[in-house]
């Protein structure tokens, strides 16, 4: 009933979610016939359905390239998330992961679900890397490499100070920029870009899944991921998972405020490094996450329930994001409207305004110089509409005509549900 209220509250979530829905089944109806590829994609959809649906813009040999690197990290990532395995297990497994790319027989039984599964038949992914061009498993065997090093140097090390937490971000999230960077410029469609903004793409990202993903990560079974650097954190608490207590909710907010406006030193690189892309296809795939993330962000500021629960944009709105994003205008747009939000809940009395408030306003300067403003009309800041009775039929016959429509080879209920959720 919760997705039923977001609707009945934002109607205008609806075009842009039906879009999606249908966009998604299109794209699941391009899974290749060959059984590697066909896995491949089909687990790309599994583990995540948004980056499935953004890849399929690209060009088909770098879309291939892009989806095989994204498995191959995703498999990495498995190996170095499975608490189950022993230490002198895991880090071997790390560092030589990239060698395992050319072998067709290699798999390895962790982690869960879908990933278990990933790694099960991990044998597609191989095949699948050895029919690339050269130039791309070249850069997808360095970052693997370099990626699975800096996992193993962490798995032995704890994140103390924010220069740890930079580089652990760098090794897990800023390679990752900096491998796509690579795989764009092999295919010709754009300019290598200097690493700094390629690595910066990654840590905001990465810090935003690290202050969202809090809860779940102290409650890992059967150990805690913890990667909160301890020279934040230990302003506030004495333990990190100290945090997640009612009786010391106001210092977790203070530290998870702190954390916020480390993650915003990127951005000015960020979009920085969006300006100058010139494909229109590359540019979606590398905006919608980043307007995804500044997003998440401004929800999770001064947001207590960051350490209660699961704190995610809706999804209508995501959808919207997703509808909407196609040129650097719609990108300062969206920057510009969150980082408003964002500074709106700014507490005056919270030790680390002052240089937030600072953050925020480079991020809104850059946006308003850009000159892109007042092209463009807000869909994330404005009030809110008020629907008669009247309306809210007219929507709900809307939404049976496109239920109809869609369920021609699908149930209904699955359609609504998948729809809502």
């Amino acid at each position: 009933m919760g997705s039923l209220r977001a609707i009945l509250k934002h109607p205008d979530d609806l075009y842009p979610l039906v879009k999606l829905k249908i966009a998604a089944r299109h794209a699941e109806k391009q899974i290749p016939p060959e059984p590697h590829w066909g896995f491949c994609y089909t687990m790309l959809h599994k583990v995540s359905r948004s980056f499935a649906l953004v890849i399929q813009q690209l060009d088909t040999d770098l879309r291939d390239a892009v989806c095989i690197f994204y498995l191959v990290l995703r498999a990495l990532d498995t190996v170095e998330d499975d608490t189950s395995i022993a230490t002198d297990v895991k880090v071997p497994i790390l560092m030589a992961f990239h060698r395992h790319l050319y072998d067709r027989e290699w798999h390895f039984s962790c982690g869960a679900k879908e990933y278990k599964v990933l790694m099960d038949e991990f044998h597609h992914v191989s095949t699948a890397f050895l029919e690339l061009e050269r130039s791309y498993q070249e850069a997808i065997e360095d970052i693997t490499m370099r990626m699975g090093a800096g996992m193993a140097k962490f798995i032995c090390k704890e994140v103390e100070t924010t220069d740890d937490y930079d580089e652990y971000c760098h090794y897990v999230a800023g390679l990752v920029g900096l491998g796509l960077s690579k795989l764009f410029h092999a295919s010709g469609k754009e300019d290598l870009p200097p690493d700094t903004l390629s690595n910066s793409m990654g840590l905001f990202l990465q810090k935003t899944n690290i202050i969202r993903d809090y809860l779940e990560d102290i409650n890992e079974i059967p150990k805690s991921r913890m990667f909160w650097p301890r020279q934040i954190w230990s302003k506030y608490v004495n333990k990190l998972e100290d945090l997640k207590y009612e009786e010391n909710s106001v210092k977790a907010v203070q530290c998870l405020n702190d954390m916020v406006t480390n993650a915003l030193i990127h951005v000015e690189d960020s979009l920085k490094y969006m300006s100058a892309l010139r494909d229109p296809a590359i540019f979606r795939f590398c905006a919608i996450p980043q307007i995804m993330a500044i997003g998440t962000l401004a929800l999770c500021y001064n947001n207590i329930q960051v350490f209660r629960g699961v704190v995610k944009m809706r999804r209508g709105l995501t959808a919207k994001v997703i509808d909407r994003t196609k040129t650097m205008s719609d990108v300062y747009g969206d920057f510009y409207d969150f980082s408003r939000l964002l500074k709106s809940k700014v507490d005056d009395s919270d030790p680390n305004a002052k240089i937030t408030k600072e953050r925020l306003e480079t991020i809104l300067k850059i946006c308003r110089n850009s000159g892109s403003l007042n092209k463009r009309k807000s869909y994330i800041i404005r009030s809110e509409p008020r629907y008669n009775s009247t309306m809210i039929v007219i929507i709900f016959i809307i939404l049976a005509i496109l239920l109809a429509y869609l369920s021609a080879t699908r149930p209904r209920l699955v359609l609504w549900k998948s729809l809502c959720h």
